[in-house]
């Protein structure tokens, strides 16, 4: 893993790197009846990526299969999860190879080897003890308090599409490295923050102020994906499909539907939900219908997203006089 492609994950490795800010979390929540959910899916999520972390780590097995081209092992006390050598992996974890080998993004095995797999396992892998701690804390920031709110169901539906959704989006414009990372599912529970806001609109109080602060926060997360070695790809595509998921999962009732058994008899009950939040609703999920389908039809005839788009290299990678984006 050279220090050349790093960002989502080591050499050759695009990475899904984050600088999610912790104020991220659902700080625009109003008080209401409803129901309050016990978070757990998110703390397992946590763990999973964790153990499988340590379990790369065990299989990566650097004093053995190290060369010393570049170094020798780094903390060799920690015996055969000993990271790569900085020289190789800055991020202090394995091999390009290892990742590539337990399922790292390859646009090459996932269209020529018959390895859609890989759109999924990616999401599970980290390039080095940095990458993962960036990612699970803003995985226990964002999605405890959305856990909560809405339950493990649909958190957990917006994690894993958003997650597909990055692979897919990367896949087409990123051929040439591995990538690894849960950062598109993270940018898809952001994105299904400012929809829910949105949808959710007539609920909330100090709305100006939520939206202004949401959208602060997501536009310096993406900005950061512009930074060579970042896989911005992935986190564009986890962030369009989180955002039109909120539409459809993430709906509130009004608050007089919520105190309608508190009226008395005869009064007006208010709808559950506006006409808006259905409209929303229904654009969303025909958008999502379309997007995956012409993505993966893309995907899987061999099309490189450059091709339709001579400009969306920017959206990755903008060279400047302190570095290049290469390919």
């Amino acid at each position: 893993m050279a220090s050349g492609d790093l960002e989502r994950g080591g050499s050759n490795v695009k990475n899904r790197g984050n600088s999610y800010n912790q104020s991220s979390s659902s700080s625009y929540y109003v008080e209401n009846n409803e129901k309050q959910w016990t978070s757990w899916l998110v703390p397992m999520f946590v763990v999973a990526n964790v153990a499988v972390f340590v379990v790369v780590m065990y299989v990566n097995n650097c004093p053995k299969n190290n060369q010393g081209f570049e170094g020798g092992c780094v903390a060799r006390f920690l015996g055969r999860l000993s990271f790569e050598p900085l020289k190789e992996n800055p991020l202090f974890g394995p091999s390009s190879n290892t990742l590539e080998k337990l399922g790292a993004l390859n646009w090459d095995k996932v269209v020529h080897g018959n390895q859609a797999w890989r759109l999924v396992t990616c999401i599970w892998l980290h390039a080095g003890v940095i990458h993962l701690l960036a990612n699970m804390l803003s995985l226990i920031f964002i999605g405890i308090r959305l856990e909560q709110q809405f339950g493990f169901i649909r958190v957990g539906l917006i994690y894993l599409l958003s997650g597909f959704g990055g692979s897919v989006l990367s896949s087409l414009f990123i051929q040439r490295s591995i990538s690894v990372g849960a950062s598109g599912a993270l940018f898809g529970l952001l994105g299904a923050m400012l929809s829910e806001l949105l949808t959710n609109w007539t609920i909330y109080t100090n709305k100006a102020a939520a939206l202004i602060t949401l959208m602060v926060i997501i536009v310096i997360n993406l900005a950061v994906g512009i930074l060579p070695h970042v896989d911005n790809f992935a986190h564009i595509g986890g962030f369009l499909t989180g955002f039109l998921l909120g539409f459809v999962l993430l709906l509130r009732p009004q608050f007089g539907w919520v105190g309608r058994k508190h009226l008395p008899a005869g009064a007006r009950v208010t709808s559950k939900h506006k006409l808006y939040q259905y409209l929303f609703l229904v654009i969303a999920m025909a958008l999502l219908i379309v997007g995956f389908t012409v993505g993966l039809v893309m995907l899987f005839r061999g099309e490189n997203g450059h091709d339709h788009c001579s400009w969306c290299h920017y959206l990755s990678c903008v060279p400047t006089s302190k570095w290049h984006c290469g390919n």
